[in-house]
């Protein structure tokens, strides 16, 4: 299908030294630290090439078993839980996404193991089914007997296989998802209409998009057929009535569903895919609106439209949000509209990067914004919720829409410090993206030589006196040979004033407009550079449905006041600066971007960003009113 924007093979984009690179170390570290055996036990437990028995033989052995439950995977992972495996689908996922952009042949290793071992696993079974649960409990779907969310979790595995095909290049991961496929072909062949219907209503996750994956690979009809087997009709038939179906229902039964008819649409250009896709937008976030994080979540559920203050309870979920980042990546695709890469930033900067302890890696499941919120983290190995998979996903994929093409060139969709090496008509070509920490703010940075040098040599430039209110980027070409095409750089819908664009030092004309790209046509030979200046503030953003109720941001950062009650502020939300003044604004060698206190209150209130937030109790946001 024709679209706008195209992406480029995972590990052409390697990211550049710096905060980001080092939250991509941590989880890799984490990822490569869950052993083979308990990663793969509930399925070789269902295979029945693994049992337990503890030290309960009849032998007069004395020996300890060093392989004893106290090591083992439990939470959702335990070999008692119904929905047991699912973290197999998210490693294989995180692991192929992980060795594509390092070339680490010892993760390469690892997951090809797992995936042979799956392998043994399937034939065991029959030649055909694969999970850490017995086929029986698909038979209880069937049945009307409550198991919980079964496809969703065969889902996950053969999403992370698939990856492993289409990422890694491992062909024994194809096969195992093909015997899959004959088995639910078989399975559902003799299934009613009625009785499908039935059968999608209990989450499906994301099934839909598996098989359109695999018939994008194999196109062959009967895995067409398998793939509108799973169009889940009543939902997509109601999005396209116009009817909202989203309120108070379970947020990601619904959003791998619309994955799925979005990937539908790309390998069948079955129109009615993407009105589904764009209906679900319209209803999802179009008229419902969102919270300053983007999410339009709480508690598992969609929230009511525009009517979001009596739901600030745990917040939002992690993996709505990572699956929502999706879907705008899809559209983005398609339209080539910067809305969808802004919704992405925010839910990047707000979600992705909120939900992850910074020093240990591990899930905040929930992502609060209401008064005295509080993150709950989970554990290495105690917990593995559904957002513990999706967390290592997401902090393996940080790559995935930085850089874009399209037929007249290059897009630079977010603005994350990076490289990017390909080929345009014969000639090799690369593109840097640095970002300057000194005279402009870089969020999550640290200790830096350019940083210690900016503190100690006399004989630069100097730094700005004061916290700049800016994001400085420098973007730099390499070709072998000059080479004409087109640079579009994404003007974010954050900037507070005209942007700067500099081509080899002299300035760009503009217009510059928030939220849109701004392109560069030229003649590039290696070396030329241009540099973007994005000036940020201060910003309120109002709580839909709930005037006089506001959140700060600082660019695309949401702020977090730290304190563990509602309190009320006064000033006027138009002049932020009536109510915050920066706070902290530099640390040894860089600057805190989102660093503010308030000031002419009753009592004073730190603000950090949302995502630096660790074990603090903290509101987002604030009743305002007019000063008496």
């Amino acid at each position: 299908m024709a679209e706008s924007f195209s992406e480029f093979p995972v590990g052409s984009v390697q990211l550049a030294e710096g905060p980001l690179t080092a939250r991509f170390e941590l989880n890799k570290q984490y990822v490569m630290s869950l052993t083979n055996q308990n990663l793969l036990r509930s399925f070789y437990l269902e295979a029945g090439l693994w049992s337990y028995s503890g030290n309960g033989g009849t032998t007069t052995a004395t020996s300890t078993s060093m392989d004893g439950p106290e090591h083992w995977h439990w939470g959702w992972e335990s070999p008692t839980c119904e929905l047991r495996g699912h973290i197999m689908g998210h490693w294989l996922s995180a692991a192929a996404r992980i060795y594509a952009q390092t070339n680490d042949r010892l993760v390469k290793a690892k997951a090809d193991h797992i995936v042979s071992e799956l392998s043994k696993c399937q034939e065991a079974n029959g030649g055909e089914w694969l999970a850490a649960f017995p086929e029986t409990y698909m038979n209880r779907l069937v049945n009307g007997k409550w198991v919980w969310a079964p496809h969703y979790t065969v889902h996950k595995l053969l999403m992370g296989l698939f990856e492993m095909y289409a990422i890694a290049g491992n062909a024994q991961a194809l096969i195992i998802i093909k015997g899959m496929a004959a088995w639910f072909d078989r399975w559902t062949s003799g299934f009613t209409q009625e009785q499908m219907d039935e059968l999608l209503d209990m989450e499906t996750g994301g099934m839909l998009e598996t098989w359109a994956d695999l018939y994008g690979v194999t196109g062959e009809d009967k895995h067409r057929e398998l793939m509108y087997r799973y169009d889940r009709r009543r939902f997509f038939d109601a999005l396209l009535d116009g009817r909202d179906v989203l309120t108070n229902k379970h947020a990601n039964t619904q959003i791998p569903e619309i994955l799925g008819a979005a990937r539908a649409w790309e390998v069948t250009g079955d129109e009615r895919f993407r009105k589904v896709v764009e209906a679900f937008w319209a209803c999802a976030v179009t008229s419902r609106g969102y919270v300053c994080t983007g999410a339009g979540d709480n508690a598992e559920l969609w929230m009511p439209k525009e009517e979001m203050a009596a739901r600030l309870g745990v917040g939002g979920e992690h993996c709505c949000n990572y699956n929502m980042m999706r879907l705008s990546r899809y559209l983005l695709r398609w339209t080539g509209d910067a809305a969808y890469a802004d919704y992405w930033e925010r839910r990047f900067v707000n979600g992705v990067l909120a939900h992850q302890h910074r020093e240990t890696g591990m899930i905040s499941y929930f992502l609060g914004v209401g008064a005295g919120s509080h993150k709950t983290w989970g554990s290495e190995t105690q917990h593995f919720w559904c957002c513990h998979g999706t967390l290592i996903q997401a902090n393996a994929s940080y790559d995935t829409e930085i850089f874009m093409e399209d037929e007249h060139g290059i897009a630079i969709s977010q603005w994350i410090p990076s490289s990017l090496r390909f080929e345009r008509e014969g000639t090799e070509i690369g593109l840097r993206i640095e970002q300057d920490g000194q005279n402009g703010v870089y969020p999550l940075n640290g200790w830096s030589v350019t940083g210690m040098t900016a503190i100690t040599k006399v004989d630069v430039p100097p730094i700005p006196v004061h916290r700049p209110g800016r994001f400085v980027y420098r973007v730099t070409i390499s070709c072998d040979k000059e080479s004409e095409f087109s640079i579009k750089l994404r003007l974010p819908w954050w900037l507070s004033g005209e942007a700067k664009i500099l081509v080899n030092g002299i300035a760009e004309p503009g217009p510059f407009q928030s939220s849109s790209y701004y392109e560069l046509h030229d003649v590039w030979q290696d070396g030329d550079t241009i540099v973007v200046e994005l000036p940020k503030t201060l910003t309120t953003e109002q709580l839909p449905g709930e005037p006089g109720t506001f959140a700060f941001m600082d660019g695309p950062i949401v702020l977090a006041g730290l304190l563990d009650e509602e309190r009320r502020l006064y000033g006027n939300p138009e002049k932020p600066d009536s109510l915050l003044v920066p706070d902290r604004e530099r640390h040894h060698g860089w600057w805190n971007p989102g660093y503010y206190r308030t000031t002419s209150q009753e009592r004073g209130i730190r603000f950090i960003p949302l995502f630096e937030v660790k074990d603090e109790a903290y509101t987002v946001y604030f009743p305002v009113n007019a000063k008496p």
